[in-house]
């Protein structure tokens, strides 16, 4: 069965290139970002961890743990790392989750049949501190991720987690937001001091509270 937003990310041990974890406890308090690649040794997957250790800091700015997962051994994956510094320029820098019997990508449905019967697609979770899922994509294993919409998707997730907001489309950090229908307008000189525009009765916008 797959997994749904607001569903509690399935908990596992594995083994990984930073030793045996146990994931929820790994976590901790943090948020989480687990990815999976189709295998080692593909020149997609080798871009995307470089990037991905390149973005250290601005993982670590927002709390966000990330951990990728792929199908190989762990003596595979540590053959591999040596390449993607190479190619990429930057050391890997957060674990990788050997999983040969294909444990945690069953639990996170990462296999699609009927595009591959063995590898797994390019899945995202975005986890909270609470352990539920927050968010899912999932792109074909043909086409790298871009990991600038990533960060700008748990810039969202965060804000909006802890104020009464949506984002727009395209919004970026810093950019206005969109009060919830929630608010009542009775309620919006209190929850939002900076002012709110009306731009329509139910489209009402506000420069981003933490800002």
């Amino acid at each position: 069965m797959s997994l749904r937003l607001g569903d509690i990310a399935p908990d596992f041990e594995a083994d990984t290139t930073q030793g045996h974890i146990h994931f929820h406890e790994w976590l901790g308090t943090s948020w989480g970002m687990l990815f999976s690649h189709p295998a080692d040794f593909t020149p997609v997957c080798t871009t995307e961890l470089g990037r991905t250790a390149l973005l250290k800091d601005e993982f670590g700015k927002r709390n966000v743990k990330v951990i990728a997962v792929s199908v190989d051994d762990l003596e595979s994956h540590n053959r591999w790392t040596p390449d993607i510094k190479d190619v990429t320029g930057s050391e890997v820098n957060f674990p990788i989750i050997a999983d040969p019997d294909r444990t945690v990508a069953t639990l996170y449905d990462m296999i699609h049949p009927n595009a591959s019967e063995k590898a797994t697609v390019r899945s995202v979770f975005v986890i909270g501190p609470d352990k539920k899922i927050k968010l899912t994509l999932t792109y074909p294993a043909s086409t790298g991720r871009n990991f600038n919409e990533l960060l700008r998707v748990i810039d969202s997730l965060q804000l909006t987690a802890e104020y009464q907001v949506a984002t727009p489309a395209d919004w970026k950090d810093g950019e206005d937001v969109i009060v919830t229908p929630a608010v009542s307008n009775d309620q919006l000189e209190a929850k939002f001091p900076k002012g709110v525009t009306f731009v329509k009765p139910y489209l009402r916008t506000t420069p981003q509270p933490n800002k």
